[in-house]
């Protein structure tokens, strides 16, 4: 029953936080339109069928089944009459007088109002955290297992060692180290380590992972391997692993982490292999036999390994302050598509962006785990949203926006014809985008079951044990 309540919470939870996205944005287009004076038709939140509907003043305001958009139908705005038809046309319809023209800068405004909003509601995210509070990732980088034929055990690295600085960025937890890695423009990363009271550098290659395709350092957590998916008929299955088993030796090497548990199956393809797992409060012996061949990195078990480590926060109270946070995220965009402009130097591609299945699994995941950080995953989600729809494209803001420009420069407005090939043309490439993401983000639904099933502590910044927290900067 309680899996039930949760599952309910979280689901309603991100109906409304993705909702309510997708609401300001439409609201904010619908208001300003109302406010210079354009007709508005229509007003939904989703797409598809409706689930409800109802009319006022002339206008049909809906609420549909896909929650993953939403419109305002403006029959004065040229890119409404270019999808839909001119105002009033069609068999069964009598023809209605024509509407006035609207003005350009009406036209920018009622375009640009949509992206504000989100803005503004990031902003008013952001003020929300600040009172209650931001809690924040201290999950310190150490070093779990390094392997003594590797590259960085050759340059000093041992287990225990933990990381302070990567790519000149200090390290608050391994998730920061993930990602500046991840975005930098180089393989080669400088690393600060700290063993006892003595910090050392050295410049290590991080290398496409496979399965992730994105640089990653060789080095483990100091975290345990834990089952958290089997596929039907896999030698991780036939062996009577379970999920939730927690690896602690394979043929007999203690398991500190999952690079460690990968490279020691891919030695083992074919050979019948003792695994020791915890399971509750008691140890299991198993044998497991891994498939392919001995030495390559083709021989494997058939699971998906998360890890044993908690995400630790500690509660910042106050949080940051709200231009802080908003400031942050409008970083961490940028970082994103600096890191997409370069692909070649950081390997990151079109394929690692989210669609609407990965948006709402990460929103689910921070759901789950803390109100908070779900407020702060909207923050990130909205100003995204802004970026995205004031883009020079035609179907989006900011393609009416490059389209009212035109107008006003030219004195009169792009032909109807030109603007439907456009806006057609460009609603397909959209589209086949949307599509594309939205399959690499199945493919990725491991990951995000992972991320929603990890385990989650957050401690007060008064607690008697509790790390600093680093505030943004």
């Amino acid at each position: 029953m309680d899996i039930v309540l949760q599952w309910i919470y979280v689901g309603g939870a991100v109906f409304l936080l993705f909702g309510a996205a997708i609401f300001v944005h439409e609201w904010g287009h619908y208001i300003v339109a109302r406010l210079c004076g354009l007709k508005v038709e229509a007003f939904a939140i989703g797409f598809g069928k409706p689930i409800y509907s109802w009319t006022k003043d002339g206008i049909e305001y809906s609420l549909r089944w896909i929650p993953a958009g939403g419109y305002v139908k403006l029959p004065q705005m040229l890119t409404s009459e270019a999808l839909e038809g001119k105002n009033g046309e069609g068999e069964d319809c009598p023809k209605e007088e024509p509407l006035p023209n609207v003005h350009p800068m009406a036209k920018i405004a009622v375009a640009f109002a949509g992206p504000f909003m989100n803005l503004v509601f990031a902003f008013a995210i952001a003020a929300v955290l600040y009172v209650v509070g931001l809690p924040v990732k201290v999950n310190p980088a150490v070093i779990g297992y390094v392997a003594e034929d590797s590259e960085e055990y050759a340059k000093g690295i041992r287990a225990g060692d933990k990381i302070v600085k990567v790519n000149g960025e200090i390290a608050t937890s391994w998730d920061k180290v993930i990602e500046t890695v991840v975005i930098a423009q180089t393989n080669m990363i400088p690393v600060e380590f700290l063993r006892g009271e003595e910090k050392f550098s050295v410049t290590l290659e991080a290398k496409v992972q496979k399965g992730i395709d994105l640089k990653m350092l060789n080095l483990d957590p100091d975290n345990r391997p834990v089952i958290q998916g089997m596929e039907n008929g896999t030698p991780a299955q036939e062996s009577g692993l379970l999920l939730g088993d927690q690896v602690i030796s394979f043929d007999g090497i203690p398991i500190y982490g999952n690079l460690q548990f990968i490279s020691e199956i891919q030695k083992r393809g074919g050979k019948e292999t003792e695994i020791l797992v915890w399971r509750g409060d008691e140890k299991v012996s198993l044998k497991v036999t891994p498939r392919g061949e001995a030495g390559k990195d083709n021989a494997k078990i058939g699971a998906m390994i998360g890890s044993s480590g908690k995400d630790t926060y500690i509660l910042m109270k106050p949080g940051p302050l709200p231009w802080v946070l908003v400031a942050d995220t409008f970083k961490q965009i940028k970082g994103t598509f600096v890191a997409l402009a370069n692909s070649k130097k950081t390997g990151v591609k079109a394929s690692h962006l989210s669609g609407p299945i990965g948006i709402l699994a990460m929103l689910s995941a921070q759901v789950n785990a803390d109100f908070r950080l779900a407020l702060k995953f909207m923050i990130l989600l909205n100003i995204s949203l802004a970026v995205m729809n004031l883009l020079p494209v035609p179907v989006l803001d900011g393609g009416h926006i490059t389209m009212a420009i035109f107008e006003s420069v030219r004195g009169q407005p792009m032909s109807v014809k030109l603007q439907e090939y456009l806006t057609t043309g460009f609603a397909v490439l959209l589209i086949g985008f949307m599509l594309f993401v939205s399959f690499h983000d199945v493919k990725r639904f491991g990951m995000f079951r992972s991320m929603f099933s990890q385990e989650v502590e957050i401690e007060s910044q008064d607690a008697p044990d509790a790390p600093k927290a680093v505030p943004s900067k």
